[in-house]
């Protein structure tokens, strides 16, 4: 008895911490299934209760959505004691674990399980371990069994008696992870196993009352995987020779140390080339890179890194290698090397021996490991490097001999072939794996097994644009024709959607469908809504990482394809406050955006959940899809009496497989070609086409399903259903049976009318007080949740009634300051007509006095005409009389000349030119009188001499005045025209400046 007592408490622990984490929907509230669950712990048949409260109920997150997190109470990993075999040393969970050599810890706390997705995503284990870690209301408190061999069981204890609650074999767990120093988590682990054969992941979370105990814990983890090979590994120190028993694989590993630059990048150290040591820098933050390069025999495929780990020194302890934070993992550009990255902080404590600078000349070593997990290998494989390392100041600058190259090592891996009872497959196990020799592999952390059941990713699969050339021509005709009226579909339309609509055509065809081709006032309200905050917002972020991750649109974090995902799942949630946020959204809108711009896309997403009836399904405690699920029943009754009578037979319901398909319209799982066909056919026949799928996906894996059990029906829904319509053709093939198969809407509606008339006369056969209770409880619900929308309501009258009173308080202040600026514009204005007036005169007075100056101009002008007249009438009669001068001085002078001539005594006197010669005699021969009338012509020369001289000095005095006249003149006439042309315009221009500035100001 005290075995169940213990079995049920820890049942009960798992589903009370689930409780915390999902909200419960479906065919029951959280009231019931606590009820369902005290019946469970008063029933003596354990196992067959648990059956069927996991066949009953299962739980949804609220937040992420009822399909994707579905999680039965079963008991298939907790051994339960039968009657007819209760004698056996094996029979129960109470009894006390055999001896076995493994390491016991306790002060641990249970905090509880969870379904996870991705069971090997560290990422996903923290998120769970700190959702678990936060939330849980109920822990228990266990001791841990770990074994010392992988062929051992991790074991649950009671902390009193000892008793086994519960069990976990080494080979069935995948994954196990610590919480990362620094945070809440630090105290906490966890690790991953395969429930129900593989197809249903859990991952247990545990907090250490001793937080150093945790990396003892996984340790003992690590010690368990590698012990059961480490006998083979040591027995051998020699290079492996070939043998028929085992396969010699070669592998170069590469180590490369990378430093901050302190530009915000790493950089290669330097390696001396002589003494084949790294040179680091103290104080530096640093990152190890890891190169896998395998160069003979046949490809192994490495998974996944579980583990980098650095240690100071040679030949180190596995206690003294300490793990570095993983930063990235996967396979090279070219797909040859598989790179490991990890972050090395060196203030760390534990790497203070190569954070101290070493004397020069010397150095120390470094110890660097790697584990990976390799398809086919059992065991993780452990790569060891041993460098020489010399550290230097910061500040050291790297010269010559030094050069930035990688430190690399061939490695020999030897494996033999092993088959396991509890494996179905043959795998392979280590011998030995050694640079030269032999020697063993020991990895300390986190370690998972195989697993080539791996679910199809969403956003699977290639679509191709290219159609046949007849096929366009028909669409391109049909949607001439479709776009003349687009309010009547045209008739051919079913026949080539059921073909499929041309990828190239889909974006558009989908809006036509839709009745989206004309939506301007839907785009203007989500560019409104993408402004407002969702309550949703974490769950929105939480889940656009897992939509369509095989896409290569959404795959890259906060990439375009993520951003427009998360602006349309976050612009609905605002838009439909009643149903919000579903994570089925996400993978419907993911469609979308791959054919269509995010306004669109948005509105197609609304016209999809409004109009064809999608958001239906969530509401009422999802009413709609139970009746979906009971259609499909009746449907498959049938179609395939067969298959419904085996799904009777195992227990397996529609809503355990279905959930998924109707609430993603089949997006979230199969390949996009047949996602893109069947949202063609929704969109065409509405939302009924999802039973001609169902029934088509039910149809063609009738054989196989029938072959399989409960487990194994849920494990073929989930693996190979999708991934056998990863191939075009079958996909063509399951759309043209879905198309073929005739559902009437009459038979729908016949059947969601049994469904309600059940249910109604399950509720009336209810007795009173379980119905009155039932009712109450709903009345209370609806009552808390009324009560907490009041509160809400009433938190968001006071927030408004808050943020009005701080608006008109803003209001006022500006009205007042409006006011004010009001106020000083009206002096502004005074001031300005007061300006306008004085602008005024002072433009009248400039007219007056360009009047004056303009009269006055003219009055000079005329004036300094007649002066010029006057001038030239001087300047004439001058020359007049000077020519007349001129004219009777040449005939006195020749009147002179020719008396001269005549007079013998005078010709002596002159030359011909009328000159004076010189006597040639003496003077004494002349007599008086000839002296006389010698100095009588010479004197009446000299005064016709100056008389010329004074007639050409009066010409010249002439000349130089009419010049001076016409200098003036052309000075004169030069002044009018500035005047008239510069001072007279500017004047004139800023009059009119003045002016217009004053009319401006008058307007406004």
């Amino acid at each position: 008895m005290s075995v169940l007592i213990y079995m049920c408490v820890f049942v009960y622990v798992c589903v009370c911490v689930c409780v915390c984490v999902w909200q419960i929907v479906g065919n029951g509230s959280e009231q019931q299934l606590q009820k369902e669950l005290e019946d469970v712990l008063m029933e003596p048949s354990l196992a067959g209760v648990i059956a069927a409260a996991a066949a009953k109920f299962y739980i949804v997150n609220g937040e992420f959505s009822p399909f994707v997190r579905v999680l039965f109470f079963d008991l298939t990993d907790i051994p339960v004691p039968s009657t007819a075999d209760e004698s056996s040393p094996e029979s129960g969970p109470g009894t006390p674990f055999p001896d076995e050599d493994s390491v016991v810890f306790s002060q641990l706390t249970y905090l509880g399980c969870a379904s996870v997705n991705a069971p090997r995503s560290e990422v996903e284990a923290l998120r769970m371990m700190s959702i678990l870690r936060g939330q849980c209301n109920l822990p228990l408190d266990v001791v841990l069994s770990v074994p010392g061999v992988s062929e051992g069981t991790v074991r649950l204890l009671d902390p009193v008696t000892s008793t086994e609650i519960a069990n976990y074999p080494i080979y069935k767990i995948l994954f196990c992870v610590r919480g990362h120093d620094g945070t809440t988590e630090s105290d906490c682990f966890a690790f991953t196993e395969s429930h129900f054969n593989s197809e249903i992941f859990r991952i247990h979370v545990f907090r250490c009352q001793i937080p150093e105990a945790v990396s003892r814990i996984l340790y003992s983890f690590a010690t368990a995987f590698r012990r059961s090979a480490k006998k083979a590994m040591m027995s051998s120190q020699q290079a492996p020779p070939l043998t028929p028993e085992g396969d010699l694989f070669t592998f170069t590993v590469s180590l490369e140390i990378r430093e901050d630059d302190g530009k915000g990048t790493f950089s290669a150290v330097a390696k001396d080339k002589d003494k084949q040591s790294f040179k680091l820098r103290a104080g530096m933050d640093k990152k190890i890179v890891i190169y896998v390069q395998q160069t003979s025999n046949k490809e192994l495929a490495i998974e996944r890194c579980f583990g980098l780990l650095l240690s100071p020194g040679k030949n180190v302890k596995n206690s003294d290698m300490h793990l570095l934070d993983l930063e990235s993992m996967g396979k090279s550009s070219d797909g040859k090397s598989y790179i490991i990255t990890g972050s090395w902080h060196p203030n760390t404590p534990q790497f203070q021996a190569v954070n101290e600078e070493t004397p020069k000349d010397k150095f120390m070593y470094m110890t660097t490991a790697v584990d990976l997990v390799i398809t086919e290998v059992e065991e993780p494989v452990r790569f060891l490097l041993e460098n020489r390392v010399r550290v230097c100041s910061p500040n050291d600058r790297l010269y010559w001999p030094f050069s930035k190259r990688s430190y690399t090592e061939t490695f020999y891996l030897k494996l033999r072939q092993v088959h396991r009872p509890s494996m179905p497959n043959y795998s392979r196990s280590v011998l030995c794996t050694s640079p030269s020799a032999c020697s063993s592999s020991t990895p300390h952390s986190p370690l998972r097994l195989p697993d080539n059941d791996e679910p199809l990713l969403s956003g699977s699969g290639d679509v191709s644009k290219e159609c046949a050339e007849k096929i366009l021509e028909t669409w391109g005709d049909l949607l001439s024709k479709w776009h003349l009226n687009l309010s009547v579909r045209p008739r051919q339309l079913p026949a080539l959607v059921r073909s499929g609509v041309p990828e190239a055509l889909r974006g558009e065809v989908w809006q036509l469908l839709a009745g989206c081709h004309n939506n301007d006032h839907q785009v203007e309200e989500y560019r409104t809504l993408i402004t407002k905050e969702s309550p949703q917002d974490s769950a929105i972020t939480r889940d656009i990482n897992r939509t369509f991750p095989a896409h290569d649109y959404f795959k890259d974090t906060g990439g375009d394809g993520q951003d427009s995902l998360y602006k349309i799942c976050k612009a609905y949630s605002v838009y439909d406050e009643e149903i919000g946020y579903c994570q089925g959204q996400s993978f419907l809108a993911a469609v979308l955006l791959l054919h269509m711009p995010e306004e669109q896309a948005f509105s197609v997403l609304v016209k999809i959940m409004f109009d064809y009836g999608l958001r239906d399904l969530f509401k009422q405690n999802f009413e709609d899809l139970h009746c979906k699920f009971f259609q499909l029943e009746r449907l498959m009754q049938e179609y395939l009496p067969d298959l419904y009578s085996h799904f009777l037979n195992v227990g397996l319901e529609a809503h355990m497989y279905a959930s998924q398909w109707f609430l993603t319209l089949f997006t979230a799982k199969f390949p996009l070609y047949m996602v893109f066909h069947i949202i063609d056919l929704l969109l065409c026949e509405g939302i009924s086409v999802i039973f001609n799928v169902a029934l088509a996906l039910l149809k063609t894996s009738k054989d196989d399903l029938i072959s399989t059990d409960f487990e194994g029906a849920l494990k073929f829904f989930r693996v190979p259903v999708p991934k056998r319509y990863r191939s075009e053709e079958n996909a063509k093939k399951l759309m043209e049976l879905a198309c073929g198969m005739k559902i009437s809407q009459k038979k729908l509606k016949k059947h969601e009318k049994e469904y309600h008339t059940i249910k109604e006369e399950q509720e009336q056969q209810e007795a009173p007080i379980e119905r009155y209770e039932r009712e109450n409880r709903r009345l209370q619900e609806a009552n808390m949740r009324l009560e907490q929308e009041n509160d809400d309501l009433a938190h968001e009258l006071v927030s408004s009634k808050i943020a009005l009173r701080k608006d008109l308080d803003n209001a006022e202040e500006k009205a007042d300051a409006l006011n004010k600026e009001l106020l000083m514009t009206k002096q502004k204005l005074v001031d300005s007509e007061d300006e306008k007036r004085r602008l005024e005169e002072e433009s009248a007075q400039l007219k007056e006095m360009c009047r004056r100056e303009l009269d006055k101009s003219e009055s000079e002008i005329k004036k300094n005409g007649s002066i010029i007249g006057e001038y030239k009438q001087i300047c004439s009669q001058l020359s007049e009389r000077l020519e007349k001068q001129q004219t009777s001085n040449r005939g006195e002078l020749d009147k002179i000349k020719a008396r001269v001539d005549g007079c013998e005594k005078c010709s002596v006197l002159f030359n011909k030119e009328g000159r004076v010669r010189l006597a040639t005699g003496p003077l004494g021969a002349m007599g008086p009188e000839e002296s006389e009338e010698k100095e009588g012509l010479k004197n009446q020369l000299r005064e016709m001499e100056l008389e010329l001289a004074q007639t050409k000095l009066q010409l010249v005095e002439a000349e130089c005045k009419i010049q001076d006249l016409e200098h003036h003149l052309g000075l004169a006439m030069n002044e009018v025209q500035a005047a008239k042309k510069t001072w007279f315009n500017r004047t004139l221009s800023s009059i009119k400046t003045v002016t217009g500035t004053q009319g401006g100001k008058e307007n406004t």
